[in-house]
């Protein structure tokens, strides 16, 4: 599906469970990239949560998306990898990658079913240190992995013919992915000081 000029759809999605430590990778690195890049008309980016099948509609739209999550390859703790198109699992059968209730393998699945899965697809995981800490923050070696994810993002998105361009102003507090004091930032700080 193209947009209004002619363009390939492209989504950045970041999903995850900001209260779950590492779990909430993919949402921060897409919270952080908006807040450091403009992009082309054509791409969305888009906090996905823990919203499993309810981005199916997102997902279907694309022809080509990139997602940020938090996954268990069972590498280092904070270790990166990029898998693209066919080498990411998409049937419900397949060894759950995603670590939520509703695996993103499932969206991938309806996508596929509904005839309307993206021709390009780059899953851009972090492999996660700690998932039992309710309330926490990234730990350090995850943390640091949320620029060169960007990186990563940013080269696909230029191989893709819609390039991301550092902002030469800062993002308006309003314009911000997330709000109400959950954007890194602000939840981070509130972490440590309950400490």
């Amino acid at each position: 599906m193209v947009d209004e000029s002619g363009h390939d759809r492209i989504l950045v999605l970041g999903i995850g469970n900001i209260l779950w430590a590492d779990e909430g990778f993919g949402v921060r690195v897409v919270e952080e990239f908006h807040r450091r890049f403009t992009v082309p008309d054509n791409v969305t980016i888009l906090d996905g949560g823990t919203q499993g099948l309810y981005l199916v509609n997102y997902v279907e739209e694309a022809d080509g998306l990139i997602v940020f999550d938090a996954i268990d390859y069972g590498l280092v703790p904070g270790e990166l990898k990029l898998v693209r198109d066919e080498e990411v699992p998409r049937f419900t059968g397949a060894k759950k990658m995603s670590l939520h209730q509703t695996g993103f393998q499932e969206v991938l699945s309806a996508a596929d079913l509904l005839g309307r899965y993206p021709r390009r697809l780059a899953l851009i995981g972090c492999q996660p240190l700690d998932l039992e800490d309710w309330g926490g923050p990234l730990t350090a070696p995850v943390r640091a992995q949320i620029a060169p994810a960007i990186e990563q993002a940013c080269t696909l998105l230029a191989e893709w013919g819609a390039p991301a361009v550092l902002r030469r102003e800062p993002l308006a507090g309003d314009e911000r992915l997330l709000a109400n004091d959950i954007d890194h930032h602000s939840y981070e700080m509130r972490a440590r000081a309950a400490e």
